[in-house]
């Protein structure tokens, strides 16, 4: 891979230049009313003289100046409109060789005197937005993902994989995915993270951020990327609106939700809010071939879990914000999350010596789960009047968080040995497991930015975050035989109280410049991170203190009208999940169980990305991720018991070559279609207990969404997505993908939305995997009830025309990212 990855980058370069169009100049000037008196925000329309069609646009500033960059040679026109104004042209003019540069003489924008009855927006954002550094999911216009939840929604993003038996999330090939919401780490790990989005709604999802190459005003953390979903928040200006969803969906068993959003904006008050129900149930199912050919006689253990699971949760969403002035804002952001969770599910393992003797032993686990989750924000906003050189003026925001989370499973667990007539062979193995989970997030940050001129922006912050996470596990085992009561004994060998502190302090500096069809982006942040892991039952404690400095470098180069390259670099850094530091010990079966390792070291990447965008439509990019440290899970089988133990240590490292395709394609008038494809190596390379670890794995990540529009407000939607074999750590992993369909109408006058979709027609999300490694040797094969079909109507009302406030960042996104 790497004989070839230098000889493409010079390609890119090569068409970079191949590509360039003739000589190309700058347009400015200054809009202005009838008094004289500059116009700000007057929206200015480059236009070709001969037919008006449109080549780029500007908006003018606080001075009534705008300038229009990279515009190729050519004869064009300036038209200068505003709601509530006259719209204005200028005199033809001309951009070559010998006339770079033109200035506009002012334009004179009059009051419009007709009265403006109605407006009606008819576009519609796709479901997928592919732009160089990121991709965007629109989720609120997809129907195939109405009804469902966000984890189902993650799913179907071009590049992104959730493997649900290694809870692990991957994009474009690499792991340790920063999730966040509304910009913010959630502070948990990504088994829980998982369990969140598993119960978030879709209905309260507004769009899905996928960013590969992240600037130093992000957390450092995330070697693979962001993940941010954004939750939907106010879109009117009027005193009040919002909308009403309700949906049923059923595939084994029935699935029920509910939601309903509120916006109010009475004077300089803007009051939001959500609040969404689900009940859901589903089943899951686990099976694993284990051999174990060193036992004497050589043995086959086969397992098989079913489990049916009931949950129901609960989010809400309130919000409030203040405008003092139209410069100054003062917000406060509350919302949580309430999980109740039950499942009783029962797992055989059957016995099979080599010498055909049969026993086996079947364990009933019955499960309850708790979640609760508070998160409070305190926001504001401050708009400094303008340097008066052409910049959009300074800006300072402040965010502080408090975030309050409770995880609380108990798990009581009933094996029987059986022999081969299936008859019990003693008494019974009882096992019960309470563990409370508590994790106190505080975090606050500082952001400011500092327009130079319109080239020129420099932007520096502040973000400091102090994370408190107890663990109390409380484990009781007994023997007995049915029906008879034996006091429980305490397992003084897993009961464990864990504690974590960590406190993570970072500035950065941010430049950006502009040059006539260039844009340089440079940025360094500085993290201070110590942290302490202590296990009071053992008496131990493991403290670190380190100091990192992660730049990043962006290069984009605009050719022509339809050309964009761009060049990227930058480091960044995944600390250890909470749990994955937690040495307590948490059991799956008779045959697998899972203990952490206090001892684990941060993992680090330096990611490198050339691109090129065709009419911001058709992106292909080449990048190249180099990890050190990689945490990673890994199996160790005990021989005589055939016992697995799942662990996490830090590999040696891991390389990352992906190569990545995006492209619309327009069918007809009513079928268009965006498409994706992800071609990547992933290669692990490590020493395992004296065993070399070299895994080294070609892949891809194929995603098409297509979109049918019928006419008489009847659309539809079709979804298909396919995952190569692939590897990760010790597994090698097997193929799977889906095809999801959906079909909605629209009522009332677009008042109302009734949606019909079915997902994994096929019933082929399914994840298989090997692990032949050391002494062994087994498969295995994970899945849950992903073919569901699903009826959700929408009412809308009020007023939802006029655009309100935006989503609002958090501060706490990656500290919560790592909670469970």
């Amino acid at each position: 891979m790497k004989n070839w990855l230098l000889p493409l980058s010079f390609l890119l370069f090569a068409c970079h230049w191949m590509a360039a169009s003739p000589p190309v100049g700058t347009v400015s000037g200054m809009v202005k009313d009838p008094a004289g008196k500059p116009l700000e925000f007057v929206t200015l329309l480059l236009v070709k003289a001969g037919d008006s069609t449109l080549v780029k646009g500007a908006v003018s500033d606080d001075q009534g100046q705008y300038t229009v960059e990279s515009v190729p040679s050519g004869a064009y026109r300036v038209a200068a409109s505003m709601m509530g104004r006259q719209k204005v042209y200028s005199e033809p003019f001309t951009i070559g060789t010998e006339h770079r540069n033109h200035q506009v003489l002012p334009l004179v924008v009059q009051e419009e005197a007709r009265q403006l009855d109605k407006v009606t927006v008819k576009a519609q954002k796709p479901f997928i937005e592919q732009h160089l550094d990121k991709t965007v999911l629109n989720v609120e216009n997809s129907i195939v993902a109405s009804g469902g939840t966000a984890l189902e929604i993650l799913e179907k993003a071009p590049g992104v994989v959730v493997n649900l038996q290694s809870e692990q999330i991957s994009l474009k090939g690499r792991e340790n995915v920063l999730v966040m919401l509304d910009g913010k780490p959630t502070y948990l790990s990504t088994a829980e993270v998982l369990e969140l989005l598993r119960n978030t709604p879709s209905n309260t999802v507004e769009t899905i951020e996928l960013i590969t190459n992240p600037s130093a005003r992000y957390d450092a953390a995330g070697t693979a990327g962001i993940i941010n979903i954004r939750l939907k928040r106010n879109k009117s200006g009027q005193p009040l609106n919002g909308n009403l969803t309700v949906g049923a969906g059923y595939g084994r068993f029935a699935k029920y939700n509910a939601a309903l959003t509120l916006n109010a904006r009475p004077g300089k008050w803007s009051f939001f809010g959500n609040y969404a129900v689900d009940q859901r149930n589903y089943w899951s199912m686990a099976k694993i071939d284990r051999r174990l050919p060193t036992t004497t006689p050589p043995t086959l253990i086969r397992q098989e879990n079913y489990r049916p699971i009931q949950n129901t949760s609960h989010t809400y969403r309130l919000g409030a914000d203040y405008a003092f002035s139209k410069r100054t804002t003062v917000g406060l952001l509350l919302n949580g999350t309430k999980v109740n969770g039950t499942s009783q599910g029962g797992t055989t393992s059957t016995i099979y010596p080599e010498n055909g003797l049969t026993s086996s032993q079947r364990t009933q686990n019955d499960n309850r789960r708790d979640i609760s989750r508070l998160a409070a924000n305190v926001n504001f906003r401050h708009q400094f009047d303008s340097t008066r050189r052409g910049g959009k003026g300074r800006a300072l925001t402040v965010d502080v968080d408090y975030s309050d989370a409770r995880f609380h499973p108990d798990e009581l667990f009933e094996t029987r040995y059986l022999n081969a007539r299936q008859t019990e062979t003693g008494p019974r193995s009882f096992q019960r497991l309470n563990l409370v989970s508590d994790a106190l997030i505080r975090a606050a940050k500082a952001d400011y930015v500092h327009p130079f001129d319109a080239r020129t922006t420099l932007e520096a912050g502040w973000k400091s975050s102090y994370v408190t996470l107890n663990n109390d596990l409380r484990v009781e085992t007994k023997l007995a035989e049915a029906g008879q009561t034996v006091p429980w004994q305490l397992d003084t060998g897993r009961t464990n109280q864990f504690e974590y502190r960590e406190s993570i302090h970072a500035g950065y500096v941010s430049g950006r410049r502009i040059w006539t069809g260039w844009t340089l982006q440079v940025g360094l942040r500085l993290e201070q991170t110590q942290t302490d892991a202590h296990s009071l039952t053992a008496s131990r404690t493991v403290s670190r203190s380190y100091l990192n400095l992660f730049p990043s470098v962006a290069l984009t180069r605009n050719v022509g009208e339809n050309h964009a390259f761009q060049y990227s670099f930058s480091r960044r850094i995944d600390r250890p999940n909470y749990q994955y530091l937690n040495p307590f010990i948490r059991v799956f079966d008779p045959y697998t169980y899972q203990q952490g390792n206090p001892y684990l070291k941060p993992q680090f990447t330096d990611a490198f990305q050339i691109g090129y965008s065709y009419r911001e439509e058709t992106t292909i990019s080449l990048s190249y991720n180099r990890t050190r440290n990689v945490v990673a899970d890994i199996n160790e089988q005990n021989d005589q018991t055939g016992v697995t133990r799942i662990t996490f240590t830090n590999l040696a490292r891991q390389t990352n070559i992906s190569l990545n395709l995006s492209a619309p394609l327009r069918f007809s008038r009513g079928w268009s279609s965006r498409n994706s494809a992800s071609l990547f190596r992933d290669a692990y390379r490590a020493d395992v207990g004296g065993t070399p670890l070299n895994y080294r794995q070609v892949s891809a990540n194929l995603n098409s969404n297509h979109t049918f529009t019928m006419g008489h407000g009847l659309t539809a939607e079709l979804t298909a997505s396919y995952s190569s074999p692939y590897v990760y750590s010790q597994n090698r992993m097997k193929s799977f993908g889906q095809v999801s369909i959906g079909v909605q109408k629209t009522l009332w006058q677009k008042k109302a939305v009734l949606r019909f979709n079915w997902n994994d027609l096929l019933q082929t999300q399914r994840f298989y995997g090997t692990v032949q490694f050391q002494n062994m040797d087994f498969r295995f094969a994970t899945y849950t009830e992903t073919r569901v079909a699903r009826l959700t109507f929408t009412y809308n009302f009020g007023n939802q025309k006029l655009k309100g406030a935006g989503n609002r960042r958090t501060v706490s996104d990656e500290e919560q990212r790592r909670m469970n």
